[in-house]
């Protein structure tokens, strides 16, 4: 197969056979024409990669012809012979032609078949330049829009990501506990829900970072600690690998903390839950079951005594009716009988204090008498208290009220208990008094205590609150005494002065239908 193709172009035979021959050797393809119109014909038919003209030709001359090869077949390699030594022709050769070389005449062999090979050279050289460059554009134009593709890509997974991110933060500030990411090495918060920072407070002095440290330490933030929390659940869970739970006391309150670790990466997620109130709610609710199974082992305790109470009544009524008793034998008599009327109103009162309350134990009751009862089952606890001194201010003809004078003597012993519980060890005075102001009935409580600070008397009614010791009152609670009074369309008034005492008022509506008029 030919090394390439030939154009050699001349208007002299023997010129032409002579390069022919001379060029044989280089196992190319070659053509002849003898002048340039001939040779533009050979052009469309052959397409050659180099050509070879004579520069002076009858008709169009040699210049002339490779401008026109140069038009229709730009990459061809154009070779000029000439015998001239014209400098004129040559510049004009190169600057219409773009001539590749110049052959004087007579040529060298040698030097002609180097030419040659060197123009087929730069041929494919150029052919090669040119499919490179056409390789790269298309490469280029792929790459732009592999690039545009791409960004395109990138762009989505970036809202995605942010999306994906923020969605992320509002669900951990959705949550009500407090949770952090803290590191195990230095216990340094990472990132922390709103309900953390908002536990910090003013803690707090930086927004915390990636790298945490300095003051942005989970004992610091939280509890304002300069040392890890005793019982912390961190290292244990960093050791198993799995997740941890532990309680942590601080500062008078009680934290669930649970740590789950992230593999692998140094790091836990913290979550930290007050339990305090709930403890303290469980406590009172232990000590309201604990003080109704009380009550109902006193109903049935009563009910036992009632009996043989009422026996030792009607004998000493009896035997105060028999002749020939003696002043000192009926003094004794009397004695047995008011006794034994006590102990029938105490066990009444315990009846009352331990029934349960319903629609239809609600009726026209006196007021004097519930206080009565409350007072008379309170002073049986009064009694290991030496130092204080209960008085009993009853209003008289006060109208009857509707309503459930069991509930109602539970709140007045609750208010009484608190009353005892306020007062300094050196004793004091309650007070009980029942009263009429409009149209409304009202009884209360007086103590000479230390009376209610300013800072806890918005939260006396609350469920969970108290400033009792553990294990004093009745476990009712002022919750429960407000919510009787509530059912029983009446009004709480707290009157309170720190270390002089605290007076509680009920009142108590009139219901029309059952007033009677003194």
């Amino acid at each position: 197969m030919p090394r390439g193709r030939l154009l050699l172009v001349d208007d002299e035979e023997y010129i032409l056979k002579s390069i022919r021959r001379v060029l044989r050797r280089g196992d190319w393809q070659i053509e002849t024409a003898s002048d340039a119109e001939e040779g533009l014909k050979a052009l469309e038919r052959f397409t050659p990669e180099v050509v070879i003209s004579d520069f002076r030709m009858p008709g169009m001359n040699g210049v002339e012809f490779l401008s026109r090869v140069k038009a229709q077949v730009p990459r061809a390699q154009r070779i000029m012979l000439t015998g001239q030594a014209d400098q004129q022709a040559i510049e004009e050769a190169i600057n219409r032609s773009e001539i590749f070389r110049f052959i004087s005449k007579p040529w060298n062999d040698s030097h002609l078949v180097l030419t040659v090979k060197s123009a087929f050279e730069q041929y494919a050289l150029q052919t090669e330049n040119e499919r490179l460059l056409r390789v790269t554009q298309q490469q280029n134009e792929e790459l732009r829009r592999l690039n545009a593709e791409l960004e395109t890509r990138v762009a989505l997974r970036t809202h995605l990501l942010s999306q994906a991110k923020r969605e992320w933060e509002l669900s951990f500030d959705s949550i009500e506990s407090p949770m952090a990411v803290v590191r195990a090495k230095d216990y340094g918060v990472r990132r922390a829900n709103r309900a953390y920072t908002d536990l910090a407070g003013n803690r707090l002095a930086e927004p915390l970072s990636e790298e945490g440290g300095g003051e942005q330490l989970c004992h610091k933030l939280l509890f304002d600690r300069d040392t890890p929390c005793q019982g912390c659940p961190m290292p244990e869970a960093m050791e198993s690998g799995r997740g941890a739970r532990a309680e942590v006391s601080q500062r008078g309150r009680v934290y669930a903390v649970a740590a789950y670790p992230l593999t692998g990466e140094g790091r836990a997620v913290c979550s930290y839950r007050d339990i305090t109130d709930e403890r303290e709610l469980t406590r009172r609710l232990i000590e309201t079951e604990k003080m109704a199974a009380v009550g109902q082992l006193a109903g049935g305790v009563a009910h036992e005594i009632n009996n043989p109470l009422g026996g030792i009544l009607a004998f000493a009524q009896l035997m105060k009716r028999d002749d020939g008793r003696t002043p000192a034998d009926l003094e004794s008599l009397d004695l047995i009988e008011e006794s034994a009327l006590r102990c029938k109103r105490i066990v009444e009162s315990l009846l009352k204090f331990s029934r349960h309350s319903r629609t239809e134990d609600r009726r026209g009751f006196q007021l004097n008498r519930c206080a009565e009862d409350s007072a008379v089952l309170f002073g049986a606890q009064l009694k290991s208290y030496s130092k204080v001194r209960m008085e009993l201010k009853l209003a008289p003809d006060l109208p009857e009220l509707f309503g459930d004078p069991g509930q109602l003597s539970q709140v007045m012993l609750n208010l009484l208990q608190n009353g005892l519980h306020a007062l300094p060890p050196e004793g004091g005075v309650l007070t009980m008094e029942t009263g009429r102001e409009g149209e409304r009935c009202f009884f209360r409580v007086v103590d000479t205590g230390t009376g209610i600070e300013d800072r806890h008397i918005t939260r006396i009614f609350d469920p969970a609150f108290t400033t009792k010791p553990p294990g004093q009152g009745t476990g009712l609670g002022l919750a429960i005494a407000y919510r009787i009074v509530e059912d029983h369309g009446g009004v709480f008034k707290v009157d309170t002065q720190t270390g002089e005492g605290s007076r509680f008022t009920v009142y108590i509506p009139i219901p029309m239908q059952l007033e009677r008029l003194p």
